[in-house]
């Protein structure tokens, strides 16, 4: 039984706030799939293999991330967000400290990883991914049940950035404490999730809206209660309409049964199973998805090594130490401008939605403009010290599509099976993620130096692309045909709502109410 009014904390309250800042440190620990690149060409260079290898490898995050989401989704919706935050602490604990045993044994002389190694080491980072979604699932999860309809975005799109922001933090917090030590950042990254998830453990769970003043839920059940009391009319027929069982005795009775059936009914859709699968705007929702998360996880995954080719096009004399720079700068602007992406995208949704009563689904043509943009703007570049802006275009990109995509899932098919639904959505990115990716790693091995001496094997160079852009323009010509076909997919989407808003105000009956006055 509900607790009464009083009882039930508001929206702006601490226990809502305490909810929504757990979710957020839940969230920086959840994703460190981000930060991959901050020490992926290292662990190359270390376990001497491939750049398609590497790309293998860094997708297994990505598969544990994606892979798992209906699972946890299902247990979160059922049970609540504790289990899956116990499973993300050992998932991140041991995955990431698995990764850095691998770096530190590393591979003696020009010798390369046996396939056993390398399975381990995918298997690792695969723990890694359905770790950090684990506890990231059950934070959005929380939050999105424990604040209404018009904050929803917004509450939403803080913890999503969290997760955008969680390899800046940890790259920064790395670079300060250990600076150009790889091994030291793995063991950051093995504590410091596990951490987060401990937090979360104490301080994430959902806290009830129904009656909460000014929810969505209570405005509704004023709403109901004020409409019948408007078209309360007396029953003057001689027949009733409604079988004598279901006539409200009294309009305090009407009142009573209108609050019950308001709290007890989910608002807006509940569409989830066989008919979310048989749903139009599932499929739609999830190819635009696959293409613009595929071409954002492609360069996320792939930008340290981009930078590094533009590096040793015009440093024949290669410096690792001065290369690891560059990549670290692109990984932390990519970290800080998804942060900012999964912000914005949130107030711009909720403006678009409270504001001119428009879906949120209409931004995703804005949010398919910005990944193509991202692309062209990527090829054109051929001097390193101005990847940057490809790079902060990225991230701001691929944190407005995250930021996005849940709040529509929720809009499409309802709150109820959220997190199994935002689940089976989330499977989009393994699609475009691995094509993009292997596509990339191909394109740079076809496009490396070849093999060196055995004494060079240990640097960062024994695998390098000297070709700079040319390293990997096919690949980004690629994903600029995946954006632009976004964008087309994203205008049906628009054009199909519209229809859908057109039919509603279309269908909506018009009641004129003519009392005979004496």
């Amino acid at each position: 039984m509900a607790a009464p009014n009083q009882a039930i904390p508001g929206v702006l309250s601490v226990p809502r706030i305490t909810v929504l800042l757990g979710s957020l440190v839940v969230a920086i620990g959840s994703g460190t799939n981000y930060v991959f690149s901050a020490y992926s060409p290292q662990l190359a260079a270390r376990l001497n293999i491939s750049h398609t290898q590497l790309n293998i490898v860094g997708l297994a995050a990505n598969v544990g991330v994606y892979i798992s989401a209906p699972f946890w989704g299902r247990i979160v919706d059922s049970q609540g967000p504790r289990i899956p935050l116990g499973f993300g602490f050992v998932f991140l604990f041991f995955g990431y400290t698995g990764i850095r045993h691998f770096y530190d044994v590393g591979v003696k002389g020009g010798s390369t990883l046996s396939s056993l190694s390398l399975g381990l080491l995918i298997a690792c980072s695969f723990m890694t991914g359905a770790g950090g979604n684990a506890g990231f699932t059950g934070a959005v999860n929380s939050t999105a049940k424990s604040f209404p309809d018009k904050a929803r975005a917004t509450t939403t799109g803080i913890v999503l950035s969290g997760f955008g922001l969680s390899a800046f933090f940890f790259s920064t917090l790395a670079h300060v404490l250990f600076p150009g030590d790889t091994s030291s950042l793995l063991l950051l990254l093995s504590l410091g999730t596990a951490l987060t998830t401990i937090i979360g453990l104490f301080f994430v769970r959902s806290l009830p809206l129904a009656t909460v003043e000014g929810d969505d839920h209570a405005v509704g059940t004023v709403a109901v209660e004020a409409e019948g009391t408007i078209f309360n009319h007396g029953n003057e027929s001689h027949t009733p309409l409604l079988d004598e069982d279901t006539v409200p005795s009294s309009p305090t009775e009407d009142r009573s049964r209108s609050r019950s059936k308001q709290q007890d009914a989910p608002a807006g859709p509940n569409i989830y199973g066989r008919a979310l699968w048989i749903n139009p705007d599932f499929w739609l929702l999830l190819t635009i998805f696959s293409l613009l998360s595929g071409t954002g996880l492609m360069y996320i995954n792939n930008v340290g090594s981009m930078s590094q080719a533009l590096y040793a096009q015009t440093h024949p004399e290669f410096d690792e130490v001065e290369a690891s720079k560059w990549q670290a700068a692109q990984v932390s602007t990519i970290s800080v401008m998804n942060f900012a992406g999964r912000i914005a995208i949130g107030l711009v949704s909720d403006g678009v939605k409270n504001q001119f009563d428009f879906p949120r689904s209409y931004s995703l043509l804005l949010v398919s403009s910005l990944f193509f943009c991202s692309q062209l703007l990527a090829a054109q570049i051929s001097d390193l010290a101005k990847l940057w802006k490809a790079s902060a275009l990225v991230g701001f990109s691929y944190g407005t599509i995250f930021g996005l995509i849940p709040t529509v899932c929720i809009e499409f098919f309802g709150l109820p099976h959220f997190s199994e639904n935002w689940g089976f959505l989330s499977l989009a990115p393994l699609g475009g993620g691995n094509l993009f990716s292997i596509a990339f790693g191909r394109n740079l091995d076809a496009h490396e130096s070849g093999k060196t001496t055995d004494a060079a094997a240990a640097s960062a160079s024994a695998r390098q692309c000297l070709e700079g852009r040319s390293c990997y323009a096919a690949t980004l010509g690629l994903t600029s045909a995946a954006c632009f076909a976004a964008i087309l997919l994203s205008a049906l989407v628009a054009w199909r709502e519209r229809r859908k808003l057109l039919a509603a105000n279309a269908s909506r009956p018009r009641i004129v109410w003519e009392d005979n006055e004496n």
